[in-house]
């Protein structure tokens, strides 16, 4: 970064965000500021870092995975959760190296929390593709019809926790890193944007009476949690839990963040299943139809899903021809309009509705332009000295891998330049490891495609960036990349369901550090069975995410991608 940058905000904290941490303003207005990029603000002086930091509160590593992480208990097929040890932080130190002291001199840069790929499901849905477990049983989670209490718990938890666990800074803002919803349905997007930013949320579709869903098929492939049938999964260990599929359509209420909130695209709000473009095509009608199909043969469900993890079909003619060949063998079920796919302007027009601003900003990143041109890239001020960039990775010639049109990476390039006196941080949906998708755009069919790598190199040219953080692969992986950090962060719908604080310090010894801790929803990791409620329901979110057939393990990822402090030599 350029020398007169780095005087003119030496201390590390503007004028502002001491006011923030003192607590003369709201959280709103904290470190992570959604005021636009052209608000300005005053240097403070050494007297305000001084009551800043006093102000800040002692670091706690109170509500964090530092402190406890949800443990399985016993042994057989279903196993109960339970408060096992914490995860500590490990400092990686590839890029720069540790000094001695430096946490007493450093000063907090930014202060906020990600959340990823939440998956906000509509479990009656029409096009769900819940008939590839037949092929897989790891294809479709037994506790997808909690999505929305289990985010809420999330929302409690960020509420909760207010700062950062290794500064007490105030937590500025929140983003999510793409796949908000699961099917691109606007009932979806509308749940996601009530979660975040407040109010009530009926998780019920179609027929506002009854449950038309997989779990009161009669299909032994699915859980039936209300019936005696020993279905597959109670025949691992799955209990009956009489009053469940009532219990998961009963209304939701959710008090929003209480910071400001960004959010960034992923192929599932965009595709349907998170592959096929939906919206103007036959994936339309089936979506808001009234015939659902449960199953196919095990050859076909993994023949069909062969051809997804390549990209043979990125236009979904298979799924067309499947659908008729097996129409006679669908469930009716109530049609709803609200199931309708949307497109990338109507999503970003739900964005700017009113009703959604929350804590703000309006758009939650999403602006005019964006609605005009139908991009859905943008770059936000997080403080004086820190930029935000949220990328679109998703490919809308279809598939679920991602890449970036030229278009972008020329935005990208230009915006990396104009703020080439801050330090950046990335966010996209997609890590460089899923970006090879190179389908080309059908609103830009001469445009070509770049994938993870172009994207690293481009990153690498401008010495300003500090991380590319992301999600996707619902798997925590933090890997050096030369001159910045990738840090990718497991889902909030597959076990641990983790979301992630990020805190970035100015060392003032030559290094910058980015501290990662992950949380957990506020959820308790004991559940009841009989305990309903919309917190016992969160509860038993997880622990059912925990014991769902074909589920990897691994996803937690090593101590090196869970709490850390990454070290950067300051630019």
């Amino acid at each position: 970064m350029n020398r007169r940058s780095d005087r003119s905000v030496a201390s590390g904290l503007d004028r502002r965000t001491f006011l923030a941490a003192a607590g003369a303003v709201t959280t709103a207005t904290g470190i992570g500021m959604a005021l636009g990029p052209d608000r300005p603000a005053t240097a403070a002086g050494p007297e305000d870092v001084a009551a800043a930091k006093a102000a800040a509160g002692a670091p706690s590593p109170a509500g964090t995975t530092l402190a406890s992480v949800a443990a399985p208990r016993g042994t057989g097929g279903y196993r109960r959760l339970g408060d096992g040890p914490g995860w500590p932080r490990l400092v990686r130190s590839e890029l720069a190296a540790a000094q001695g002291g430096r946490q007493d001199r450093r000063t907090a840069l930014a202060s906020f929390v990600q959340f990823t790929d939440i998956h906000l499901t509509d479990v009656q849905h029409p096009l769900r593709y819940e008939f590839f477990r037949a092929g897989e049983p790891g294809a479709w989670r037994p506790h997808e019809a909690l999505t929305l209490p289990g985010v809420v718990s999330l929302v409690e938890r960020v509420n909760k926790l207010r700062r950062g666990p290794a500064t007490g800074a105030p937590l500025g803002f929140a983003i999510t890193t793409g796949d908000n919803g699961d099917e691109n349905a606007r009932i979806e997007v509308e749940w996601f944007l009530t979660a975040l930013s407040g109010g009530r949320m009926d998780p019920n579709t179609g027929d506002p009476r009854h449950y038309e869903g997989v779990q009161n098929s009669g299909l032994k492939l699915y859980w039936h949690p209300d019936t005696a049938l020993r279905d597959d999964d109670k025949q691992r260990g799955f209990p009956r839990i009489d009053g469940y599929l009532d219990a998961a359509n009963r209304r939701v209420t959710s008090p929003g963040l209480n910071i400001p909130w960004y959010s960034t695209f992923g192929n599932h709000d965009l595709l349907s299943g998170g592959c096929y473009p939906a919206a103007g095509t036959f994936l339309h009608d089936v979506a808001v139809g009234n015939k659902k199909l449960q199953i196919i043969p095990a050859a076909e469900a993994k023949w069909l899903m062969e051809g997804e993890a390549k990209g043979d079909d990125p236009k979904g003619e298979r799924i067309r021809e499947m659908l008729r060949a097996h129409r006679k063998e669908m469930r009716t079920v109530t049609p709803d309009p609200r199931r309708a796919p949307l497109t990338a302007r109507q999503y970003i027009s739900a964005h700017l509705d009113p009703r959604y601003k929350g804590r703000g900003p309006v758009g939650h990143g999403y602006t005019r332009d964006n609605l005009d041109t139908g991009s859905l890239y943008y770059s936000f001020r997080i403080s004086d000295r820190v930029v935000g960039i949220s990328l679109d990775s998703t490919d809308p010639g279809g598939h679920y891998q991602g890449s970036l049109g030229t278009g972008q990476i020329r935005w990208l390039e230009r915006t990396l330049k104009r703020y080439e006196d801050k330090y950046a941080l990335v966010f996209s949906h997609h890590p460089s490891w899923s970006m090879d998708n190179l389908t080309p755009d059908p609103a830009r069919p001469g445009e070509d495609r770049h994938d993870g790598n172009e994207l690293i190199s481009v990153l690498q040219n401008h010495n300003n960036v500090l991380a590319w953080i992301n999600g996707h692969s619902h798997r925590n992986r933090i890997r050096p990349r030369g001159t910045f950090w990738e840090i990718a962060t497991a889902s909030h719908v597959d076990y641990p369901q983790l979301a992630r604080v990020i805190e970035v310090t100015d060392n003032h010894d030559g290094t910058v550090s980015l501290f990662t801790t992950l949380i957990e929803s506020a959820a308790p990791y004991r559940t009841d069975f009989g305990d309903l409620s919309q917190t016992g329901l969160a509860s038993l979110y997880r622990e059912l995410a925990y014991n769902a057939p074909g589920a990897d393990g691994s996803l937690a990822g090593a101590a090196g991608d869970r709490n850390t402090e990454l070290l950067l030599p300051r630019r």
